[in-house]
């Protein structure tokens, strides 16, 4: 069987970094990526005003050069189409923008996600700083989510909740991104860059800055799904990733979701591409279906908690234990650990929290805004 795998950039992937639990795959997913070369570690730790904790669950990451390295090894040069543009696609092929054609028994469109007015909810706004610092720095685990910090938001992105992710890539090399859940979808890389800065200093990191990345992910909290697949529906055309709907909806994880959906492709090969396209709307309804409690946990931090109070949903959540904050974070929730979640005291004032279940959030239509 031939594919033909192709990619607007240089780089499969582009300028990104994914990064996921251990626990978020099951053995066929591991083995999957097992000849990606990726960072590993042990555990991870988070810091909130109240307290830090450390937690034992693997963690790992993925950058993009070495997502392209591995797929241009394993499906082979004549595979991958880089630096080539998609300008039209259709159940037959894809029309290239020189004006090449070429013919598919089956297309899957794994492109970006799209603005959409039948979705609702707020943004996930990030900028990663790599740094090759000028001694060890000392951290032998990663920081998924440091909230002790300065929840004051920067210009133009309305409120948000804002945290510090580092990743040790190396006994030299740190991966530091400033995050925030945000009403808007800004960004503003001075106000950004000069909070990495400040982090960077207050812990004695000086180095150099080697690379980095910006990024505006939807954060999903509602919305009418069969619109959405409508909306964005080619005729006998598959749909997969975060344009298809497979993202963890609070955290916009993707990487799980697309371990699961390429074993089931992989598996279901020899489908025509009406088969194959119908296959895969049916998975995405059902991930819909089975992550609406977190769309819901997504609204109460939108809309029932203050921008600069919603670090206590966090400061909530991190308190529980650690088989169900990995459950959690692989989009397996059991019935006890959604009681678990809302159980006790608040986080949110309850009026809030109802008003803000049964309000209609924010649709997510607004293009990236980008500023400084």
């Amino acid at each position: 069987m031939q594919i033909a795998l192709i990619e607007a950039g240089k780089v499969l992937g582009g300028n990104h970094r994914w990064s996921w639990f251990d626990s978020d795959l099951d053995d066929a997913g591991r083995a999957l990526l097992e000849p990606f070369r990726k960072s590993e570690w042990d555990g991870y730790e988070v810091r909130f005003p109240e307290y830090r904790r450390q937690l034992k669950s693997p963690y790992r990451s993925l950058a993009s050069s070495d997502f392209d390295a591995a797929l241009r090894r394993e499906l082979g040069p004549n595979a991958v189409i880089a630096n080539r543009s998609v300008t039209a696609l259709d159940r037959g092929g894809v029309t290239l923008e020189d004006g090449t054609r070429i013919s598919a028994r089956s297309v899957i469109d794994c492109r970006g996600p799209q603005a959409s007015d039948k979705l609702t909810g707020g943004w996930q706004v990030f900028m990663g700083r790599l740094t090759r610092t000028a001694k060890p720095h000392g951290l032998d685990r990663p920081i998924i989510m440091d909230a002790a910090t300065d929840q004051h938001t920067p210009h133009g992105n309305g409120g948000a909740y804002r945290f510090v992710y580092v990743l040790p890539l190396g006994a030299n090399d740190l991966f530091v991104e400033d995050t925030y859940y945000a009403d808007r979808p800004v960004i503003d890389r001075n106000a950004l860059s000069s909070r990495i800065d400040h982090y960077c200093q207050k812990h004695g990191w000086d180095g150099q800055i080697v690379g980095g990345e910006t990024g505006v992910l939807p954060v999903i909290t509602g919305g009418n799904f069969s619109d959405f697949q409508n909306d964005n529906r080619t005729a006998g055309v598959g749909i997969a990733g975060s344009r298809g709907g497979f993202v963890h909806p609070l955290t916009s994880y993707t990487l799980p979701f697309a371990v699961k959906n390429a074993l089931i492709i992989a598996e279901e090969a020899e489908l025509s591409g009406e088969h194959m396209t119908a296959l895969l709307e049916t998975r995405a309804r059902r991930h819909w279906r089975r992550t609406k409690f977190y769309r819901r946990l997504g609204a109460m931090l939108f809309r029932a908690a203050k921008p600069g109070q919603r670090f206590l949903i966090f400061q909530h959540f991190y308190r529980l234990p650690q088989s169900l904050i990995e459950r959690f974070y692989a989009g397996n929730s059991r019935f006890g650990d959604k009681a678990r979640i809302l159980i006790g005291k608040p986080p949110v004032p309850v009026f809030r929290a109802i008003a803000a279940l049964l309000g209609k959030g924010k649709a997510l239509t607004a293009e990236k805004e980008k500023i400084g």
